[in-house]
C-alpha cells in the first residue's frame, strides 16, 4: 500500500531528495531553498509520516520502511539521476536506501548520520537530554542556534513532542541498528559522508567509521559546524553537496 506523503518541492534542475532528521522538516526547509537556487536543482523535501503533525500508518514503523517508501517515491515520480541527502536519522534512511540499490540514485550524502554502532564512540542519549543539553552537543555555537522551548507556543511544543515520539517509533531509543555497519559493505552507489567537527551527538570518529563501512565512500569534515550543517554552515554544506552531485552525474543524466 502506498503511503501518502507531505512533499515540499523547490527549484528546477537535477533532482535532489533531502531527508530531514529528528528535528523535523523545518530543520531543512531554509537550506532546501538555498540549495535549489544555488545548484540549481529540483529539491524535494518529504516529511517523514508522523512528523510535524502528519499521519503515520501503523505499519510504517522503521527506518527501513521509510527507506522503501522513498525509493517508491522516486519510482512514482519517475526520477533519474537523483542525489539523496540525509541529515541525522535522515542519513540513516539514506543509508538504508543505498542498500536497496535504486538505479534512480547516482549518489548519497550522509550528513552527521546516526544508525551504526561504533565501539568507544556512542551516540548521545537523545531521549535523556534536556533541550539545552542537546543544543550543546548539536551546535558549534549553541547560544546562537539552540532553541528554548519555553519561548515557543504551546502548539509548537506539542509538535516537538510528537516529533520525539515519531523518532522513537522509527529509530528506537538507542537510534542504532547493530547490523547496519556490516550491511553497509554491500553499498555500491557513490557515497559522501559529511560531518561537523563540533558534532557531539556522534563525534567525527563516529563519522569516519561510517565512511569506512561503505566501500569507496569519501569523508568530509566541516569546521565550526555541529550536527546540523544545513542550519549552522549552509553555504559550506551546499558547496560539498553540489560538487558531489556534479561529480556523480552520469552522462545519461546530463542529456
Amino acid at each position: 500500500m502506498k503511503t501518502n506523503l507531505t512533499l515540499g518541492e523547490r527549484g528546477e534542475g537535477r533532482p535532489i531528495l533531502v531527508l530531514h532528521g529528528g528535528g523535523g522538516p523545518l530543520t531543512v526547509a531554509a537550506w532546501a531553498g538555498h540549495l535549489a537556487a544555488t545548484a540549481p536543482a529540483r529539491v524535494l523535501t518529504p516529511t517523514h509520516p508522523g512528523f510535524q503533525g502528519t499521519p503515520r500508518p501503523e505499519t510504517l514503523d522503521s527506518i527501513a520502511g521509510l527507506a522503501a517508501t522513498y525509493v517508491d517515491l522516486l519510482d512514482d515520480l519517475d526520477l533519474a539521476g537523483v542525489t539523496v541527502v540525509g541529515n541525522s536519522i535522515g542519513g540513516w534512511i539514506a543509508a538504508e536506501m543505498a542498500l536497496l540499490g535504486s538505479d534512480r540514485v547516482t549518489g548519497y550524502v550522509l550528513v552527521d548520520a546516526v544508525g551504526i554502532e561504533v565501539p568507544g564512540h556512542p551516540v548521545a542519549d537523545f531521549f535523556a537530554l534536556t533541550p539545552a543539553e542537546l543544543a550543546r552537543l548539536s551546535y558549534h555555537d549553541p547560544e546562537t542556534y539552540g532553541i528554548d522551548p519555553s519561548r515557543l507556543s504551546p502548539e509548537a511544543r506539542a509538535v516537538m513532542a510528537a516529533n520525539r515520539a515519531a523518532i522513537e517509533v522509527y529509530a528506537g531509543r538507542s537510534m542504532t541498528d547493530p547490523t547496519l555497519a556490516a550491511r553497509l559493505g554491500a553499498v555500491s552507489t557513490p557515497t559522501l559522508v559529511v560531518w561537523g567537527e563540533a558534532d557531539r551527538n556522534g563525534d567525527p570518529e563516529f563519522g569516519r567509521a561510517y565512511a569506512a563501512a561503505i566501500p569507496g565512500a569519501r569523508f568530509t569534515l566541516l569546521p565550526e559546524t555541529g550536527h546540523l550543517p544545513q542550519i549552522e554552515t549552509p553555504e559550506a554544506l551546499t558547496s560539498v553537496v553540489t560538487e558531489f552531485a556534479a561529480a556523480t552525474q552520469r552522462p545519461v543524466d546530463a542529456a
